[in-house]
């Protein structure tokens, strides 16, 4: 039973004294790929030279993430659209979006940031993966200007209700990204993906952090994506190998 790990951060400081460990770990639970998304510009090297340790297996985004965003943000932009325009490893623009639960000093600036950076998805022609973050209205209306612009990704970390999750599928090509979160005693993502397909789900970490049960309180990595897969399988009633095959055909037409 092979499953992928749509988001995950392992070339941060976190990983870096066991990061083979890790990666074996992974393999041997059933990941067969992990897509990696980036942070900042401070972040591209270390997940650039994760990447080329482990070709084949792990895979790189650029964007610049929402709690990034300062008054340099177009800056780092600047250095993000130069890679874009050589030739470059990335499989898509991540991650990028809009968080406002720790401060909103710089909201116009993270509109923008947002902005630009789906334009980038729609010139390269890559999916984005998008953090919502006490944000949803706010994204919605961003992703919904741009709908016809053909976008496809994936809205991380989907934590919303059964209406969130209604709205944001009328964008056909995004899905939702399920993580440790769906395992958390008080979530009630439970209830709200009995109302969403499938076929719209995609598995992932956000490593290394939000870790599933049974292991909440240590530091997440991928192996622990089989531990959101069950539960899944347990909210779906089927079994886990259906939801491995569904969920990395889903994976795999983003990133395609």
């Amino acid at each position: 039973m092979n499953f992928i790990d749509t988001h995950s951060h392992l070339f941060l400081e976190e990983f870096a004294e066991d990061l083979p460990l890790v990666m074996q770990r992974a393999k041997a639970a059933g990941v067969s790929r992990i897509y990696m998304p980036n942070i900042d510009c401070s972040t591209i090297k270390p997940l650039l030279d994760t990447v080329a340790q482990y070709p084949d297996y792990c895979f790189p985004m650029i964007g610049l993430h929402p709690t990034s965003v300062n008054a340099d943000f177009r800056e780092e932009l600047k250095v993000m659209k130069e890679m874009l325009d050589q030739s470059h490893p990335f499989v898509a623009i991540g991650e990028v979006g809009m968080d406002l639960y720790w401060d909103r000093t710089f909201i116009n600036e993270q509109f923008e940031a947002f902005e630009t950076q789906i334009q980038w998805s729609a010139e390269y022609r890559l999916p984005l993966v998008i953090h919502s973050r006490d944000s949803f209205e706010e994204v919605y209306q961003v992703i919904k200007r741009n709908e016809h612009k053909n976008l496809k990704g994936i809205f991380h970390s989907f934590t919303g209700t059964v209406e969130e999750a209604e709205r944001l599928l009328q964008f056909d090509g995004f899905y939702l990204g399920i993580n440790g979160v769906v395992t958390f005693k008080k979530s009630t993502l439970p209830e709200v993906l009995k109302n969403v397909p499938l076929e719209r789900i995609v598995l992932e970490t956000d490593s290394p952090y939000l870790t599933p049960a049974p292991n909440r309180g240590k530091r997440n990595e991928s192996a622990n994506v089989k531990d959101t897969l069950l539960k899944l399988a347990a909210i779906y009633q089927c079994s886990p190998e259906n939801i491995a095959e569904i969920t990395t055909m889903n994976a795999l037409k983003i990133f395609s």
